[in-house]
């Protein structure tokens, strides 16, 4: 069976507080945010204490910690912004197993200024495929190293943000360390998203066997084509919400084939966490029932 996950950034709270309700809610797994607010966890401070700390706290709650978010810009147009993003990665990269999983998370970037999430002319250069891949790469072999695996998540807006474009990513950079977080909505702009479908195949079809890990949120057009956040308490990556032509809002609330998505994850991933998002915490019973009906009906 998939299990039903969230992450914590969802529950701002305490450690212990932020535990206890995402065991009230009835999740089975957990995406790692670093974020509690009994705990200073900046990348500086961080060590195997304090990890296995966190780490033995969801144990003993019997809530894994299947992946850790990592998610930054890893092509930053500052160089020492740059710097700091990579150096925040490689330190959860080296404490992923001490937190409990192999697995650390993030989208390729943009060359955008003033956003993570906005296209810039310069990421659909080549010269800007190049520095992902010689980026990735490295990320890659410093998580085999360190026993881990850095999972990319394309979106749109970032240099990596197509079907074909993760193809050639899996193709140019072979490495152990490298995988894919599963996430169909982080494909569609208004070129497809009339077409989920379709699209849902293709993803599946070329870049099924690079899934570690998949997500839950939803899609669907949207009028307002500004870069979209909600108002809650949580970090970026977490109040974002869509930019441009397509809005990403919680599971259940667009026009994502879920069964279709579930059927083609499930028969290939069968025993695969999958992580809710983009939501608040008033709306988490909602979309947990809207996934677990959806589990339910596909025999997931």
């Amino acid at each position: 069976m998939i299990s039903v996950g969230i992450f914590n950034g969802y529950y701002p709270y305490t450690l212990a507080e932020s535990i206890s309700r995402i065991q009230r809610d009835g999740f089975s797994s957990v995406q790692l945010d670093l974020s509690f607010k009994d705990m200073d966890l900046s990348f500086e401070s961080l060590t195997r204490e304090k990890c296995h700390t966190i780490r033995d706290a969801f144990r003993d709650a019997n809530l894994p910690i299947v992946c850790i978010s990592g998610y930054t810009n890893i092509i930053h147009p500052d160089p020492k912004k740059r710097e700091h993003n990579l150096f925040g990665l490689k330190t959860l990269l080296k404490f992923a197993r001490d937190l409990g999983t192999p697995y650390v998370i993030s989208e390729t970037g943009t060359y955008h200024t003033e956003s993570d999430w906005v296209w810039d002319e310069k990421n659909g250069t080549e010269e800007a495929y190049e520095e992902v891949c010689r980026q990735l790469e490295e990320l890659a072999k410093f998580a085999y190293d360190h026993g881990s695996v850095f999972l990319v998540e394309n979106y749109v807006n970032n240099v990596i943000g197509s079907v074909n474009q993760l193809a050639r990513l899996f193709s140019d950079v072979n490495h152990p360390g490298l995988g894919l977080l599963m996430d169909p909505t982080n494909y569609f702009t208004d070129s497809n998203i009339h077409h989920v479908d379709d699209e849902l195949n293709r993803i599946f079809n070329m870049l099924g066997d690079k899934i570690k890990i998949a997500h839950a949120k939803d899609c669907k057009p949207a009028d307002d084509t500004s870069e979209k956040h909600a108002t809650i308490d949580a970090v970026e990556s977490h109040t974002f919400r869509g930019a441009g032509a397509v809005e990403l809002p919680a599971p259940g609330l667009g026009i994502l084939n879920y069964d279709l998505y579930l059927q083609r994850l499930s028969k290939l991933h069968p025993n695969i966490p999958i992580i809710i998002e983009h939501l608040d915490e008033q709306d988490i019973p909602r979309a947990k029932k809207f996934l677990d009906d959806k589990l339910k009906k596909n025999g997931c």
